[in-house]
């Protein structure tokens, strides 16, 4: 008969307790919490942003010479895609630039209009209302902006100001209509053209209403309006 002295019960040397049926679910909840509690504890990684999109220049090839338009994608959204659409789908070719609103006897302050006034058949439908107080673009000498009617009415039509002019940006708090014009980017090249333009002859009888002695005589023809590459 072997003899088994020694280590007490050699025979439970190397194996496991046996665990219940409770005691094992137990277990395996108390497994499973480790990982959920560690995550939980684990700071929240950043949201993911896109990169803010970068400006697009356009070139408005005219008769006086070509204009540079920086537009501002990352700030005015909704307006730069409108006028691009424009670009891209060529309806600005032949267009003109045909209101000069200058101030009397000044070439150095005022406004010049361009677009599809006369060419109805080329506009896109009209686009949401983009103003300054949500853009935080302000209507300085250079600037770009929709022209509109009511706000929500912008299609096609679009005008360059010379010399700085807050007061066509949004006001709250002022009477009436206070939504302003949408700017959507400005004039890097060319700022001479837009003066010369301001400075062209004016057709005394073209035009209605406000727009009366605001008509040039000779609009000035837009043979191409393209990004550059």
């Amino acid at each position: 008969m072997s003899n088994h002295s020694g280590s007490p019960d050699r025979r439970l040397t190397g194996r496991r307790p046996i665990l219940g049926r409770a005691a094992l679910i137990g277990l395996l909840c108390a497994m499973a919490a480790v990982p959920a509690a560690a995550l939980r504890a684990q700071p929240a990684p950043p949201p993911a942003t896109s990169p803010a999109p970068a400006p697009v220049r356009v070139t408005l090839q005219t008769a006086l010479g070509p204009i540079v338009i920086e537009v501002d994608r990352a700030r005015a959204p909704v307006t730069s895609a409108n006028f691009l659409r424009y670009v891209d789908q060529k309806r600005l070719d032949g267009a003109s630039f045909y209101r000069a609103a200058a101030s009397p006897g000044s070439t150095e302050y005022g406004l010049v209009q361009f677009g599809l006034n006369p060419l109805p058949q080329r506009l896109l439908p009209p686009i949401a209302h983009e103003p300054t107080t949500r853009t935080g673009l302000t209507h300085l000498s250079g600037t770009i902006s929709l022209a509109r009617g009511a706000p929500g009415t912008g299609q096609g039509d679009f005008f360059i100001v010379v010399g700085d002019m807050p007061s066509l940006d949004a006001d709250p708090k002022a009477a009436g209509d206070n939504q302003g014009y949408a700017a959507f980017g400005r004039v890097v090249e060319g700022m001479d053209v837009v003066r010369a333009v301001l400075a062209a002859p004016i057709s005394p009888t073209l035009g209605s209403g406000s727009f009366r002695g605001q008509m040039l005589a000779a609009p000035v023809r837009i043979t191409s309006a393209r990004r550059v590459p």
